[in-house]
């Protein structure tokens, strides 16, 4: 059986990377992969955020994808490096308001068995030289991020290295089991998996409705350049009831992000969102300012119509979604690749991912 998976993102290669590990024939169809919303993204790994206090099914699965990344990555490892850090979230209170706010975060972790230790403004210091002065902090030492580019490359190699193909085309159209590429070749599929985010509707050939709309929201992000590095661990600043992260990697790049905007397909960087990021960044790290300017980009998010993952069946027969991920791919692209394989070979998939059925919106 032939399995077609369109989308060469976070979440397509690794559902394809899962299925070919399951013994399944697979094809990824991208014309650039990892070159949208994963290449932009931060890679920031949490263990919560405040989405997670009310939504009981987005908990249970973040917490799902959260167990399986080590042993996702020590498998991926096997071919190329990962990117994936596991040395600390930590979250900075830069106002009365955000220091209240760790207390709930606290206790929520804690009542989920999530490690964390409360730091002082000395011990927070101490950690982050680089920060201005703040009132306090919560780490939670076994979380961390990961370089969604260097993962992505490492899914790709992890996927050819195991026979799978990746056909650097665009889809145009689905018909009669096969997928129909801009070239006007066809690639014929047993199944066919949907990784596309916002731009899967761009697919012709597809019934009307049978596939939930997926709408882009634009988030820009600047990466900023040190040596050393400016920051020890991944951060996220609080301030002004919002809240601005930090990536630190190894080679000394900063990450700093993000926006969020609904502007269509809009793929502009803007010098208003470049310089709100600046800005809000210079409040928190006084010395950013000094740091090179590296790149920035604005990515598109798959937002699902409430704005939560789409992972199984359609209703179309052998068509499956993996989409609607929204701004947390990177985090999921773990559970959502175990369950589309297991959809794929008829096994039973994570019980995590049961509420996140595209039938339930279509």
């Amino acid at each position: 059986m032939n399995t077609v998976v369109v989308g060469g993102g976070v979440i397509g290669l690794a559902a394809a990377w899962r299925a070919r590990r399951a013994g399944l024939a697979v094809t990824v169809i991208d014309p650039a992969p990892g070159s949208k919303a994963s290449h932009v993204s931060g890679g920031m790994l949490p263990a919560v955020n405040d989405q997670m206090y009310d939504q009981e099914s987005l908990l249970r699965l973040c917490l799902a994808s959260r167990e399986l990344y080590p042993s996702f990555v020590a498998e991926l490892e096997e071919f190329a490096p990962a990117g994936f850090r596991r040395d600390g979230v930590l979250d900075a209170a830069f106002d009365e308001d955000a220091l209240g706010s760790l207390d709930r975060q606290q206790s929520f972790q804690e009542s989920l068995g999530i490690r964390t230790e409360r730091l002082t403004a000395a011990e927070v210091g101490a950690l982050q030289p680089a920060f201005a002065p703040v009132l306090g902090g919560l780490l939670s030492p076994d979380d961390g991020a990961v370089d969604p580019r260097v993962l992505t490359a490492a899914l790709i190699t992890a996927i050819e290295a195991l026979g799978g193909t990746v056909i650097r085309r665009a889809a145009t159209r689905v018909a009669d089991h096969a997928v129909v590429l801009d070239n006007g070749e066809t690639v014929a599929f047993d199944r066919l998996v949907l990784a596309a985010g916002c731009w899967t509707h761009r697919i012709e050939g597809l019934p009307q409705g049978a596939i939930p709309e997926i709408r882009p929201v634009k988030g820009q992000i600047v990466r900023l350049h040190s040596d050393p590095p400016l920051l020890a661990v991944t951060a996220r600043a609080l301030s002004k009831g919002s809240s601005l992260y930090l990536v630190p990697r190894l080679d000394g790049e900063l990450v700093v992000g993000a926006t969020y905007e609904e502007r269509g397909y809009d793929e502009t960087v803007t010098a208003d969102g470049t310089g709100g990021l600046l800005a809000r960044a210079a409040a928190v790290i006084p010395g950013v300012g000094a740091l090179r300017f590296a790149e920035v980009s604005a990515g598109l998010r798959p937002g699902s119509p409430d704005d939560l993952p789409l992972i199984g069946p359609t209703t179309v027969p052998d068509v499956y979604l993996a989409s609607g991920h929204f701004r947390m791919g990177v985090q999921l692209a773990p559970v959502t690749a175990e369950a589309i394989a297991a959809h794929l070979t008829d096994a039973t998939p994570p019980a995590a991912t049961a509420p996140f059925t595209p039938l339930r919106l279509t």
